[in-house]
């Protein structure tokens, strides 16, 4: 029994009652005195709920997996499937296909070919999707359309993990729906605002985490920042550590990379940052690379 007890990753535990509270009271209390103040709490609620279902995935904090899906059974931002972001994220850890547009679910890149063909309004918002600031404002959007029109697809062709992720998905909002509708204060029209809000912040840990790159290993980033954002992000800026040990918890990941800095820098080739500060400061109206993949041959 103490030795169960000591296996369990306390902190990740404390963190997700934590978040629960925060979006509890968001969608209730907070939400009679004040519903901007409470779009804004629910949005950070919903963000780090991502961020801690990304752990979970990874098979923390309990080392039973079906425990572990239960702590994250209620679909905050309502939609997006559990089962489906399980899937396609430990799909995007192959990582000899990172950034592929076609076996990289997560990858933000377009074939060239496919690129050509897009209409103009298309190709220029998601150039504009390639700044920061349009990863904000956009991103949300367009990644939810890409998302649904893949899922709707495979669907359609009878996938049955696809029908499987989005009938499991059906209690999980149901759960967040009820508590919405019976016992929070939020309108729903808020409850829409802030998961458009929480999807945006996790835009800025995802916005350049990979690049293209002819070596797999090249094209993960580092950031090394200990900052409000790592903490939201817990810690996955870190991202080269978290690619090449999955089974790492969140807080042992900066340690990890500190002690061992020089390693993983020459594994990526150098691609880091000092902080989220440095990236907005460089990207927040400036495309950080071409949305047609650069290393695909646009003629084949």
């Amino acid at each position: 029994m103490i030795k169960s007890l000591r296996s369990v990753e306390w902190p990740t535990l404390v963190l997700i009652a934590a978040c629960y509270v925060v979006w509890a009271l968001a969608t209730t209390a907070l939400a009679e005195m004040s519903v901007i103040a409470a779009i804004g709490t629910t949005a950070l609620a919903i963000a780090f709920h991502g961020s801690l279902t990304h752990e979970i995935i990874h098979g923390h904090p309990f080392r039973n997996k079906t425990l572990n899906h239960a702590l994250v059974f209620p679909t905050l931002t309502l939609v997006i499937p559990l089962a489906r972001f399980r899937d396609t994220h430990m799909a995007h850890h192959m990582d000899a296909e990172l950034t592929d547009p076609y076996d990289d679910p997560e990858s933000n890149y377009f074939d060239p070919k496919v690129w050509k063909r897009l209409p103009r309004v298309a190709q220029r918002a998601l150039n504009a999707n390639n700044t920061l600031a349009g990863r904000l404002i956009l991103g949300p959007l367009i990644s939810q359309i890409a998302f649904l029109t893949t899922d709707y697809r495979a669907a359609r062709a009878g996938d049955a993990r696809v029908i499987s992720g989005w009938l499991w998905h059906i209690p999980q909002a149901g759960i967040v729906s009820w508590w919405l509708l019976s016992v929070g204060s939020m309108p729903l029209w808020a409850y829409g605002l802030a998961i458009y809000g929480g999807i945006s912040i996790l835009k800025i840990r995802t916005f350049l985490e990979h690049q293209a790159h002819e070596r797999a290993s090249g094209r993960t980033v580092i950031i090394e920042d200990r900052g409000p954002l790592a903490f939201m992000f817990l810690n996955n800026n870190f991202h080269v550590v978290h690619h090449m040990h999955p089974d790492l918890p969140w807080y042992s990941l900066p340690k990890r990379y500190f002690e061992n800095s020089e390693r993983y820098l020459a594994r990526n080739g150098g691609y880091v940052y000092r902080s989220y500060r440095a990236i907005f400061q460089q990207y927040f109206l400036r495309r950080k690379d071409p949305v047609p993949h650069p290393l695909r041959d646009p003629q084949v």
